[in-house]
């Protein structure tokens, strides 16, 4: 299934458009019972997602503990994992880098590089057909504004899955199964099923985790980035799910 397919999909699942829809149903036939129970139910879900306290609580589900650095010291390789790219960026002569989500990756990953000492893995692909891969996006950064070396760059992937079983293609060439995997906390649990699926052992180093300074009124009132951190949540939540219905298949 390809990017856009896949994320049209995802786009009809997610918040906010799987709860605008069967509130539309309520504006467009009020006088149907179906209708207006699902337009109730939606519309309160809606609110819910938008706000703070409840979205970030949601988020705190999936999220792991941070890494250890004694376990992580028993690692071969370090694997950070592209989040996207930063299309034409004016700033840089309108070229593609990568985005914020992708630089907080890169920030741990160099972090963790001075640490442990172990060599690094990136991966990304084009799946928006930009003309430079994430991945290559992520090599630069790290050895032109980190001054940390990057060994090997795995370019042709899309998605989790295919940075997980191609980064394995890469590196069981070198003899390495246990690894230290960065990626934003939010997403980790599903990444790190889908690199021991590949056959990795995954130390999971996240990063990125959803915080807040303090709770107050503002905590429980909607606000349009709730909406993202509830979509975020639905998305992995969904993606963990489709994880293992896909492995039960394919056994």
């Amino acid at each position: 299934m390809s990017w856009f397919t896949t994320n049209l999909i995802a786009t009809f699942l997610l918040p906010p458009l799987s709860l605008l829809l069967p509130i539309s149903l309520f504006i467009f036939f009020p006088a149907r019972r179906t209708a207006r129970w699902l337009g109730t139910i939606s519309f309160i879900l809606l609110w819910l997602a938008s706000i703070p306290f409840f979205a970030e609580g949601a988020m705190h589900l999936i999220e792991p503990k941070p890494v250890d650095i004694a376990e992580a010291k028993s690692a071969s390789a370090i694997v950070i994992l592209g989040g996207g790219t930063y299309f034409h960026a004016p700033e840089y002569s309108g070229f593609d880098t990568v985005n914020e989500e992708t630089l907080v990756r890169l920030r741990y990953g160099a972090r963790l590089e001075r640490e442990l000492h172990l060599p690094i893995l990136v991966t990304g692909g084009r799946p928006l057909g930009n003309s430079i891969a994430e991945a290559q996006q992520m090599r630069s950064i790290l050895e032109q504004d980190f001054g940390v070396p990057v060994r090997w760059t795995e370019n042709a992937s899309d998605n989790t899955y295919e940075n997980a079983r191609n980064s394995y293609l890469i590196l069981q060439k070198e003899h390495i199964k246990r690894i230290c995997l960065v990626t934003h906390a939010s997403h980790m649990m599903r990444a790190a099923a889908a690199f021991r699926r590949a056959g990795f052992e995954v130390i999971e180093a996240p990063t990125g985790y959803t915080t807040r300074y303090h709770t107050d009124l503002l905590t429980f009132l909607p606000r349009a980035k709730s909406l993202r951190v509830s979509s975020l949540f639905v998305h992995e939540t969904v993606g963990m799910l489709w994880y293992r219905t896909r492995s039960l298949f394919s056994h």
